[in-house]
């Protein structure tokens, strides 16, 4: 079974910037793809973005640039460092993971229960 448990979220002021923490136990998580969603209240989740086991990484197109996907193995962590933040970010944001590469798909089997990220 397992278990992910993000952190990291806030408030923060336009322009600013948030670096999530998603820690996986439970399972070796060097054999899981992973990915960062959000969900926006009132809209559908959508994905921001993915890394697979090799490290190579996915991104919504309207995020790349200001937003990292990043990942430690050794500290079975994953990260989202989110720059130049604007209301339009202002989400929960959950992180994902899966044995197979599924990139921005919804369909990951193990999610955890979020963060939420506020931006004024």
């Amino acid at each position: 079974h397992v278990q992910l448990v993000e952190s990291g979220g806030g408030s923060v002021q336009t322009g600013g910037s948030l670096r999530l923490s998603c820690a996986i136990s439970g399972q070796t998580f060097s054999r899981y793809c992973m990915a960062w969603f959000r969900q926006a209240p009132g809209k559908e989740r959508e994905g921001v973005a993915a890394i697979d086991k090799s490290g190579a990484t996915t991104y919504a197109g309207s995020l790349q640039g200001r937003f990292t996907i990043s990942k430690d193995n050794a500290e079975s962590t994953l990260y989202l460092q989110m720059n130049n933040l604007s209301p339009e970010d202002t989400a929960m944001y959950h992180c994902a993971a899966d044995r197979f590469n599924l990139q921005l798909s919804r369909y990951y089997t193990n999610w955890g229960r979020g963060t939420q990220v506020t931006v004024s």
